[in-house]
């Protein structure tokens, strides 16, 4: 299921009608310049909800003050009750501040022309971080669980569920980026590798700055040939025709939505009795070509990340685990290090 987070009470149309109408134009003129230089929606949606939890705490604790006089001291105050009072995780906090600067940002680098803003100074960097801490459990699966999960799911007829856990498991992508694969992805030709991986056909929008970024993705080809042959064949007997592998139940010609990604991710929830949401499978398939053998700067083209240094932060795999890869059973040093793409 999608993982709880401590969700945002304080906001409400009324309340915002009652906000100092300085600071709502600021926070309109921002989005609409986030528009402007091609921000994605979902990024402009994260800030406009961010800034009304500012503002309105501002309304209800500060004295409703223009933003640009709000002072260092009430921003460790606003720090405080979302740790203290609110119970919001260090993250979360970081998120917030992260929209406060980016709007200050905007202020001092683009309304500094105006008599109003030309003196305004940022200081919402000065007030330090409160320390991370990772507050929800993270859910690592088992190769044991997750096919276990597969076979109940094929074994009751669920193909396209199967189709799209597996997907998850051997591509590593995002949950919205799993909707974005089309059936001609896993075309014969699309084989690269040795026949080891497909690769997506056209490039997929990613997540990344601005409107995100588009990259070709890789499908590990034999350990999920068999879920997608499955739903390949029900597809045909339900007389299903469209372009995407996981297209939406009422309208084929569009992809799956989030909604039904995440009753699927309940229903995997209860069948395997853990905690799912298919971000973990992000985890699961770098681990995977982790225990493989596979170096990280591999791992780094596979995925598509920028640094091999996310490859780090996504396996799960103790030092003392990594390290034993390299040695055999005598103690010495092995000379095969791991297994080729094509035995996967």
């Amino acid at each position: 299921m999608p993982r709880k987070t401590k969700q945002n009470d304080i906001t409400s149309p009324a309340l915002l009608a009652k906000v100092n109408q300085g600071n709502m134009r600021l926070k309109r003129d921002f989005l609409d310049y986030l528009r402007s230089i091609q921000r994605s929606p979902k990024t402009i949606a994260g800030y406009c909800n961010d800034l009304d939890i500012v503002l309105v705490w501002n309304l209800l604790y500060n004295g409703d003050k223009d933003f640009i006089k709000i002072s260092k001291r009430d921003w460790a105050a606003f720090q405080s009750w979302l740790i203290n009072e609110n119970g919001n995780s260090p993250a979360r906090v970081r998120r917030l501040k992260a929209a406060i600067s980016s709007l200050s940002n905007y202020i001092a680098n683009i309304l500094d022309d105006e008599e109003e803003f030309k003196d305004f100074r940022p200081v919402i960097r000065k007030i330090e971080n409160p320390a991370m801490q990772q507050v929800r459990k993270k859910t690592v699966w088992s190769d044991e669980a997750l096919e276990a999960l597969l076979e109940k799911l094929t074994q009751t007829g669920q193909y396209e569920k199967a189709c799209a856990l597996a997907l998850g498991m051997y591509s590593g992508r995002r949950k919205a980026e799993l909707a974005r694969f089309r059936v001609s992805d896993f075309d014969k030709e699309n084989l690269v590798c040795a026949g080891a991986l497909y690769k997506t056909r056209e490039p997929i929008q990613t997540k990344g700055f601005g409107m995100g970024k588009y990259i070709h993705c890789y499908t590990l080809a034999k350990k999920f040939q068999p879920y997608f042959d499955k739903w390949m064949e029900e597809r045909k007997r339900l007389g299903i025709q469209s372009e995407w592998l996981l297209p939406s139940p009422t309208e084929p010609d569009k992809q799956v939505g989030e909604t039904t990604l995440n009753s699927w991710a309940n229903t995997f929830s209860r069948l395997s009795g853990g905690e799912f949401y298919w971000h973990s499978l992000r985890h699961f398939f770098t681990t995977l070509l982790s225990k493989s053998g596979l170096p990280d700067n591999v791992i780094q083209e596979i995925v598509g990340w920028e640094s091999a240094d996310m490859v780090r932060v996504y396996k799960d795999i103790s030092a003392e685990e990594q390290i034993s890869q390299y040695f055999g059973e005598d103690g010495e040093i092995r000379s095969d290090t791991g297994k080729s793409l094509s035995e996967l």
